[in-house]
């Protein structure tokens, strides 16, 4: 349980020689004695001869904290004070302790614990950017462990290829739709029926067949147009996407499995740090029983080892957040990239739909055309002018027959 803060008239006082004052990531204070790494909740006193009866064992660190201010550091990825984990020997001997209430593991990936979770700026404010939503991995539906967040990118991005070759197939039924109906529109315009028509219907007659050719004729050049603006940009767009998709997939796993391999190596030098531990205190119990040069000799044996396995640890998480940072970085530049690829793709997709409807509206227009002369013989239609014509072109004789007359 965390002491309760110092009285006003405590903090008053000057602080003991070597002694600094810290604060916790939860607000408290505590005190840290920097020549031999003791830590206290209570404010150490100054005056002569008063007792330190509330000091934790030495190197020992109130709950959730160290010298260094991981609070600051957590938010970073690279930094130099978190990649040491500690500026002593004495600090990587209580390293297990202090940094599992600031850490937590998921996957090999070291997160801030929730527990004292520091408030993170998002890398693209105001924008719901792939890199600031992925880092962690999911359960897979199927219910074959996870997938990592990276993963999640790439599905929708093959997803998204496939939309873009379904759209593809749409658009090349949607031609053969045109093409089956500009052929049957041809060999209707040649059907000879009610061919025999006169006059100005017989006009108007055949300017509505010849229009169904002319009609035909817009639906292949519609039909045709479709295929090079429209079907075949989106066949040919990316067409070394599965490639590129594949070799992003293949360097951000990479990455991970370096950092899975890191951070069981970390996991084994905490372990050896902690049985080199257990060995000192051993030999340092030993020594206080029976005083003897052979176990004084193995007590500096164990320390040496002990300051061994804590610089190898030391080591080992240094190069374990050097490959997280390696990670962190390639995720942010691949996801932005893979963002940009997705901008691309809607924008083109969206790009050459308006051009579908442009060509669809031309069509329109091309057909209204070809109707404009049929509507304007259609106006001209007049059966009296028809039976002039009729009249003129047939009459036998303008004589009329006549009664005999005596």
């Amino acid at each position: 349980e965390v002491p309760p803060e110092p009285k006003l008239s405590d903090l008053r006082d000057p602080l003991p020689p070597h002694w600094k004052c810290y604060m916790s990531p939860q607000g408290r204070r505590y005190y840290v004695n920097t020549t031999n790494n003791e830590t206290t909740w209570e404010r150490p006193s100054s005056v002569p001869g008063t007792p330190k009866t509330s000091f934790r064992h030495k190197n020992s660190l109130p709950a959730g904290t160290t010298h260094v201010s991981l609070s600051a550091c957590l938010g970073a990825v690279n930094c130099p004070h978190c990649g040491a984990l500690s500026l002593s020997l004495s600090l990587s001997l209580s390293l297990s302790l202090s940094l599992s209430l600031f850490l937590s593991q998921i996957n090999c990936v070291t997160f801030p614990s929730p527990v004292c979770m520091p408030e993170q700026q998002l890398l693209k404010p105001n924008e719901w950017s792939y890199c600031d939503y992925f880092w962690t991995d999911k359960k897979d539906p199927q219910g074959n462990g996870c997938i990592t967040g990276f993963e999640v990118l790439l599905q929708k991005q093959l997803k998204g290829k496939q939309m873009q070759k379904e759209m593809a197939e749409f658009i090349r039924e949607r031609i053969k739709i045109e093409e089956e109906y500009a052929k049957n529109l041809s060999k209707l315009s040649q059907i000879p029926l009610a061919g025999q028509e006169e006059g100005t219907l017989g006009e108007a007659w055949a300017q509505l067949k010849k229009s169904l050719a002319d009609e035909a004729e817009v639906h292949l050049k519609f039909s045709s147009k479709l295929q090079s603006e429209v079907e075949k940009p989106f066949l040919i767009f990316r067409e070394n996407f599965k490639k590129d998709m594949k070799r992003f997939d293949h360097h951000i796993a990479d990455l991970r499995k370096q950092l899975a391999g890191r951070y069981a190596a970390v996991e084994k030098a905490r372990k050896a740090l902690a049985d080199r531990q257990k060995e000192l205190e051993l030999k340092t119990q030993q020594l206080e029983i029976k005083l003897s040069n052979k176990i004084e000799e193995d007590i500096k044996k164990a320390r040496r080892k002990s300051t061994q396995a804590g610089d190898d640890l030391m080591r080992c998480v240094d190069l374990y957040n050097q490959s997280q940072s390696k990670w962190f970085e390639e995720m942010v530049t691949t996801s932005l990239e893979l963002e940009r690829l997705e901008v691309e793709r809607v924008e083109m997709i969206r790009q050459h739909l308006c051009q579908y409807t442009t060509l669809r509206h031309e069509t329109d227009m091309f057909n209204q055309s070809t109707m404009e002369p049929v509507d304007k013989l259609l106006q001209c239609v007049d059966p009296a002018k028809d039976r002039e014509l009729w009249v003129q072109e047939n009459k036998t004789g303008e004589i009329r027959p006549v009664n005999i007359e005596i």
